[in-house]
């Protein structure tokens, strides 16, 4: 490949075209009206207006984008995540344009884009899957005998889409009409589709999911786990890697499953598969997400790797570079989604001007984002400002590192998720390893986040009369040595 057009914005495209300049590749970028001045498209080598600023009149217009390849002479697209990464229909409108997506076929996204095809699929390899039914269910007192059967609690969720839509918990017979209404109606709504199945639900589970790439020559391999039980709306805000709980028995036998996954819909490049792991160490399968993941940088510190390298790499019909048995666990590394949320205000989007924007940066911190000072954040798309990536020897230094970096950050202008991010990274049952997908439910509130910070705040002041106290002795010496650290702090 010698031009690869990136069909995403924001961060996610100025990492890939970070990767694309280290291997001599010309890039170009897309915009809509509200992105015009946006970084990505200034570090492009060609850039390209499609639209307005809504996603529905920009980085989704296939066929625009597709006139655009073919104008400037385009070898590749690179789908980036979310928009049209797993878009069956744009990965085949390019393959009959001679365009090559870096990333699976249209066949393996419709295979594991559809939930229930994907149980199907998977069941043929011996892949565990949580118990329930792999078939559509319109009829609710077949779906409820269902549910009974299994046995209460039961999840009723949606075949198509994901982040939660179509998704409703039961907990007995007498709310499963009612219950399975509304997720009906929501995958409808969501995405034109409003098949259901019901399976069992999973009590206190892990959210597991296991890095995997395969090439066009038959070649498959894992690249170990991520912890994403860190959960707010069904959605990761904090990732770390390796899990602080699988033993490497568990690691291979969840990676095999993984690579047993690919093998089931003839899989290529990267893509990643999500277990539930319940509180007796059992896995289950729960879904394929057949494109890069947010949080694949903690992936890259622990492995040394250049995914979206590999992604080109595979895309360009070229063998993986490594086998199973050359891969290795190098030290722990997390992940902190940095949202212009409001933490108290269940997690409401924030929009409006970086009035202050400065990163943290030193040996094992990364910063993957898309802002500058002074510039405004979007209402048109997701409300991420940046992902920050620590990288330690083991996961205690890590988490330090992790809380030095967040100290350091400062943004004002918006309310940001950093004082949430604080608050997880400080907490007994994140520290100790023993948490999972219902972390914020349990312990997270508005409460919990004041005390958190007026522990902070108390003894900021207390510093603070300490000084004053040597000032008015006249100890002026022992005053200027006084340090005050502390992260407290208030976004607005």
């Amino acid at each position: 490949m010698k031009k690869v057009l990136v069909a995403n914005r924001g961060e996610i495209a100025r990492r890939v075209f970070r990767t694309l300049k280290k291997m001599n590749i010309k890039s170009v970028a897309i915009y809509s009206e509200v992105d015009k001045n946006a970084l990505h498209v200034k570090e492009a080598d060609e850039a390209i207006y499609v639209g307005n600023s809504p996603a529905s009149e920009s980085y989704l217009l296939q066929d625009k984008i597709i006139k655009y390849c073919k104008e400037l002479g385009v070898d590749g697209v690179h789908p980036g995540y979310g928009f049209l990464s797993e878009n069956a229909d744009f990965a085949r409108k390019l393959k009959k344009e001679g365009i090559k997506l870096i990333g699976p076929s249209a066949e393996s996204m419709e295979i594991m884009g559809d939930k229930l095809k994907a149980k199907q699929a998977v069941k043929e390899f011996n892949v565990p899957l949580v118990p329930g039914v792999d078939r559509a269910m319109k009829n609710v007192e077949e779906a409820c005998a269902v549910a009974k059967q299994v046995g209460f609690p039961v999840l009723i969720k949606a075949s198509a889409g994901g982040g939660g839509k179509g998704m409703r918990l039961v907990e007995n017979a007498s709310e499963f009409e009612e219950k399975m209404n509304l997720a009906q109606s929501e995958a409808r709504n969501s995405f034109g589709n409003d098949a259901v199945f019901v399976e069992k639900f999973v009590t206190k589970p892990r959210h597991i999911e296991i890095q995997v790439f395969a090439d066009t020559k038959g070649n498959v391999v894992y690249l170990f786990e991520r912890e994403c039980s860190i959960q707010r709306r069904h959605q990761k805000v904090i990732e770390e890697a390796p899990s602080a709980v699988l033993t490497p028995e568990l690691r291979k036998k969840m990676g095999e499953a993984a690579v047993s996954v690919c093998q089931s819909c003839n899989y290529e490049g990267a893509g990643t598969v999500e277990f539930l792991l319940d509180g007796d160490m059992n896995f289950f399968f729960l879904e394929m997400n057949t494109r890069l993941q947010v949080e694949h940088p903690v992936t890259e510190e622990i492995t040394g790797l250049d995914l979206v390298e590999w992604q080109v790499k595979v895309a360009n019909g070229e063998q993986l570079p490594l086998k199973q048995e050359d891969l290795s666990i190098n030290g722990h590394s997390i992940e902190i989604r940095v949202y212009a949320e409001d933490t108290l205000n269940d997690f409401a989007p924030d929009i409006g001007q970086l009035k202050r924007y400065r990163t943290p940066f030193g040996d094992g911190v990364r910063v993957d984002d898309a802002y500058e000072e002074g510039m405004e954040i979007p209402i048109f798309y997701d409300p991420m400002i940046a992902k920050l990536i620590v990288h330690e020897q083991n996961r205690e230094k890590a988490i330090k590192k992790a809380l030095e970096a967040v100290d350091q950050y400062q943004i004002s202008g918006v309310k940001t998720t950093l004082d949430f991010a604080k608050f997880v990274l400080n907490h007994d049952s994140f520290v100790s390893g023993s948490f999972d997908t219902n972390f914020v439910k349990t312990h997270f509130s508005s409460d919990s986040l004041y005390t958190c910070f007026e522990d902070e705040k108390v003894a900021l002041e207390a510093s603070v009369d300490l000084i004053w106290d040597k000032i008015l002795h006249d100890d002026k010496k022992d005053a200027a040595s006084c340090s005050v650290e502390s992260s407290w702090k208030i976004n607005n």
